[in-house]
C-alpha cells in the first residue's frame, strides 16, 4: 500500500517513546548526577524540597513527537512550566538514546547520543585536573551545579539562563563595563528554541534595560542611575505577595536580583515570553495556572518609540496615551509621525528650559560623569546642538566614587515616558517668543472706537426696545390687576402678559383648540422653557363678563387641591380677557366625575343630597340593587358618614379615623352635618337648573378636551 512506509515507523517508535516517558516514575530520582550514574531519557534528578526537576521533555503539543531537550521544571504542577533548557538549539532524538553525563576525561557535562555525538556541553573558567569526581546538583532554588570533591561550584545553570529568572538568582547582565548577561525567549510557545525577543543591559549605555527585538530596542525597562552601587525596592504585588527587586554595580559586576516574600507553596518567576513581554508570574493552586502581577510592556503605548519623535507616552492619567513633549506639537493626525517644534531652535536666537517632572528620560543620551546641577545645566546651555537635559544627585545612595549622573540630548527625543509614581526631571530647551514688533497707536485705537461706537448702537436699540416691550408689560400688568384687585380675597397673582400668550399659542392657531363653548375657545400654549398650559379666551360674545372672571380666580385661588385644575395666571387687555390654567393631559377631572353619574354638576349633587336627607327622603338615594344586598340602615349610615365628610369647613370633617370607627360602630351617634355656605345662593337655582337643562355659565370648571 502506498504511504506505508512512514507509518510504520511512527508506529515503531511512538509506542518505545510512550513506555519511556510511563516509566518515569519507577527510575531515578535523585538530585545529583554523578560520573558513574547518567542521566537517560527515562530519568530524573529532582531537588531535595522537591520544587525542581530535571530530565529529558518534548514541549510539542503532539505526543507522537520525537524532539527531546534537556530541561529544569517546576515539579509537581499540573501544567510542565520549564525554566531552563540546556541543548535549546540542539535538540536530540528519541531514538538515538540521548544521554547527560560528566565526562570521563573533564569536569564537563556533556549531552550526546548513541552515535556518538556531542549536542551540549558546559563552559568554565575554572581548572580542574581530570577525573576528580566532580557531581552535578540540582538546588532546591532550581540552579543546577557542577561541584567539584572540595565544594568549589565549577558551572551553574543560573550563571547561563534561557528566558527565566528565578527568585535568588543573579542574573549577571555586565562584567568589567561589558553587557554580558541575556535572556533569550523562546522562538513559540511549544518551540525552546532561541527566538527573536531578548532582554540584557544596553552595551552602547550600560545603565539601561531592554527588551531586544532582534537588533532593534523593543521596550526600554527602566534607566540605570549610574554611579549608584544598589539600588532595591520593595514592591506589592498581590495575592498576599512582596517583591524585592536588588540592582547590584561594582566595579566588576552588574546584575539583578529578586525575591518573593509569600507563603512557601507558592512558585514565582520572571519570564520573558516569546511576544516580547517581560513578566512576572505567581502559581495559582486556585486556577491551576500563572497568575500575571506585573508585566512590560502593558500596551502598545510602552513599545519603543510608539508616540514618535518629541512625544512620549503618558501613563499617568487613567488610560495611558501619546502626548507631544512642551513646547511641540502633532506632526500630523497621529503619533506616527512624532511632534514638531512650535518655534525652530536657532543658535543666533535665545533659548530657555522648561521642567518636565515625572518622566522616564528619552533614549539616545549622552553620560557625562562627576558634574555638579550647575555643571550639568551648563555643559548643556552652552552648547547650541544640546536639545536637553537631565541630572540626578545620588549622595544619598551607595555609592561609588561619582556621586551624579548627567545626561545630556542632541537632536531629537524619543521613547520618553510620563508616570505617576516615579521618574525624574527633565529639562527641555525651547526657543525663546519672537520679539514683538512695534505697532502703530492709531491702527490699534481706531478699530478699537469702532468696535466700541459699533457695541453702544447696539445696545441704545436694544435698550430702547426692551423699554417699549416692558412698558407695554407694565400697561397690561396695571390694568389686569385693576380689574383684579377689586376683590380684597385676591391679593397678588400671577400677571401674564398678552404677547407672551400670543406667542405661546402661536397667534391663537385653530390646530392648539383644545375645546370650545359658550364662554369661548381653550388653547394649548407652551411658554419659553417649555412649560405646557391651557389658555381660556373668552369671546367678546360670552356671558362671562370681568366681574365673572374675577370670581372664578377667586375661587380657584382659593380652593388648591390635586385634583383641582390649578390657576396660573391671568390677562385682560381691552375686550381680551384670557385665563390660564395647568395642562392636563389625561383631561380634566370634570370629564371622569360627570361623565358619578348624572348632568348635574358636584356641587349641585351634594346640595340634593343635603336636601334629601333633611326632608327625611335619605332612602330616595339607595340603589334598588343595594337594599336587596344590604340592611337599609347600614346604607344610611354611609350617607350620613359621606355628607359629614363633603362639610363645607375643613375643621368639621371628620379624621379617616373616626371614619372608620363611625362605619363600624352602629351605636356611636353622629352629628347632623351642616349647609355649606354657597348653599344658600344655590339651592333657590337647583331646581331652574334642571328644568333647563343647562350648565352654569356664572362660575364654571371647564372641560378641555385632548387634556
Amino acid at each position: 500500500m502506498n504511504g506505508g512506509g512512514g507509518g510504520l515507523v511512527d508506529m515503531v517508535y511512538f509506542p518505545a517513546y510512550f513506555i519511556l516517558l510511563l516509566l518515569i516514575c519507577f527510575c531515578k530520582s535523585d538530585n545529583q548526577l554523578t560520573r558513574t550514574t547518567p542521566l537517560g531519557m527515562g530519568d530524573m534528578l529532582i531537588s531535595d524540597n522537591g520544587i525542581f526537576a530535571l530530565g529529558f521533555f518534548s514541549p510539542a503539543a503532539r505526543s507522537n513527537n520525537q524532539t527531546l531537550y534537556i530541561g529544569i521544571w517546576f515539579h509537581n504542577l499540573s501544567v510542565r512550566t520549564v525554566v531552563w533548557v540546556a541543548n535549546r538549539d540542539s535538540p536530540a532524538s528519541a531514538a538515538s538514546s540521548p544521554t547527560l553525563a560528566i565526562s570521563t576525561t573533564s569536569d564537563h557535562l556533556v549531552l550526546s547520543d548513541s552515535k556518538g555525538r556531542n549536542l551540549w556541553t558546559t563552559q568554565s573558567n575554572v581548572v580542574t585536573a581530570g577525573g576528580t569526581g566532580a557531581t552535578a546538583v540540582l538546588l532546591g532554588t532550581g540552579n543546577l551545579v557542577l561541584r567539584s570533591p572540595n565544594g568549589t561550584d565549577i558551572w551553574q545553570s543560573f550563571n547561563h539562563p534561557t528566558d527565566t529568572i528565578l527568585p535568588g538568582m543573579k542574573f549577571l547582565m555586565a562584567h568589567r563595563a561589558h553587557a554580558v548577561g541575556l535572556l533569550v525567549a523562546w522562538k513559540g510557545p511549544h518551540d525552546p528554541s532561541a527566538g527573536d525577543f531578548s532582554f540584557g543591559l544596553d552595551p552602547v549605555s550600560n545603565i539601561q534595560m531592554v527588551i531586544w527585538h532582534g537588533a532593534r530596542p523593543y521596550c526600554r525597562i527602566s534607566v540605570w542611575n549610574a554611579g549608584v552601587s544598589v539600588s532595591s525596592g520593595m514592591f506589592p504585588s498581590g495575592a498576599g505577595t512582596i517583591v524585592y527587586q536588588t540592582i547590584v554595580n561594582t566595579e566588576d559586576e552588574f546584575y539583578f536580583m529578586y525575591t518573593a516574600a509569600f507563603d512557601s507553596s507558592l512558585y514565582s518567576r520572571i519570564t520573558l515570553d516569546h511576544t516580547g513581554t517581560m513578566k512576572l508570574l505567581i502559581w495559582s493552586d486556585n486556577s491551576s495556572s500563572w497568575a500575571v502581577v506585573s508585566e512590560h510592556p502593558t500596551s502598545s503605548y510602552g513599545l519603543y518609540g510608539s508616540c514618535g519623535s518629541n512625544g512620549y507616552s503618558d501613563f499617568a492619567g487613567v488610560s495611558p496615551a501619546c502626548r507631544c513633549l512642551e513646547g511641540f506639537e502633532p506632526n500630523g493626525l497621529n503619533f506616527t509621525m512624532g511632534c514638531r517644534r512650535k518655534e525652530a531652535l536657532q543658535c543666533s536666537k535665545g533659548s530657555h528650559f522648561v521642567a518636565m517632572p515625572g518622566m522616564r528620560v528619552p533614549d539616545g543620551f549622552v553620560l557625562l560623569r562627576n558634574r555638579s546641577f550647575e555643571q550639568c545645566a551648563a555643559e548643556c546651555g552652552r552648547n547650541c546642538s544640546c536639545t536637553a537635559y537631565a541630572y540626578a544627585n545620588l549622595s544619598s545612595a551607595g555609592v561609588t566614587a561619582d556621586r551624579s549622573r548627567c545626561l545630556v540630548w542632541t537632536g531629537d527625543l524619543v521613547d520618553a515616558w510620563k508616570t505617576s509614581n516615579y521618574g525624574e526631571q527633565l529639562y527641555l530647551r525651547l526657543a525663546d517668543a519672537p520679539a514683538q514688533k512695534k505697532t502703530n497707536l492709531v491702527k490699534i485705537v481706531v478699530p478699537l472706537m469702532a468696535c466700541l461706537l459699533l457695541l453702544t448702537c447696539i445696545a441704545l436699540v436694544w435698550i430702547c426696545k426692551f423699554r417699549e416691550k416692558w412698558l407695554n408689560k407694565e400697561i397690561e400688568k396695571k390694568l389686569t390687576l385693576g380689574y383684579l384687585n377689586a376683590s380684597s380675597e385676591l391679593g397678588e397673582f400671577p400677571f401674564v402678559s398678552f404677547t407672551d400668550i400670543v406667542r405661546a399659542t402661536d397667534n391663537f392657531s385653530d390646530s392648539n383648540v383644545l375645546g370650545k363653548g359658550g364662554f369661548g375657545k381653550v388653547y394649548k400654549g407652551i411658554f419659553e422653557g417649555g412649560k405646557e398650559v391651557a389658555i381660556k379666551r373668552l369671546s367678546q360674545g360670552s356671558e362671562q363678563g370681568v366681574d365673572e372672571c374675577r370670581n372664578e380666580v377667586v375661587l380657584l385661588v382659593k380652593l388648591q387641591h390635586r385634583n383641582l385644575v390649578r390657576l396660573l395666571g391671568c390677562c385682560i387687555r381691552e375686550d381680551e380677557k384670557l385665563l390660564i390654567y395647568e395642562y392636563l393631559p389625561n383631561r380634566s377631572l370634570d370629564a371622569f366625575l360627570f361623565g358619578i353619574c348624572s348632568c348635574s354638576k358636584l356641587l349641585d349633587y351634594i346640595l340634593h343630597f343635603l336636601q334629601l336627607w333633611e326632608e327625611g327622603n335619605a332612602t330616595e338615594l339607595v340603589d334598588s340593587s343595594v337594599v336587596e344586598n344590604c340592611p337599609l340602615h347600614e346604607a344610611l349610615r354611609c350617607i350620613h358618614v359621606g355628607l359629614l365628610c363633603v362639610q363645607d369647613n375643613p375643621n368639621a370633617r371628620p379624621l379617616m379615623s373616626s371614619v372608620l370607627f363611625m362605619l363600624e360602630s352602629e351605636t356611636t351617634l353622629l352629628p347632623e352635618p351642616k349647609e355649606p355656605v354657597y348653599s344658600a345662593s344655590r339651592r333657590n337655582r337647583i331646581e331652574e337648573t334642571r328644568n333647563m337643562g343647562s350648565s352654569l355659565n356664572m362660575l364654571s370648571i371647564t372641560t378641555l378636551e385632548g387634556r
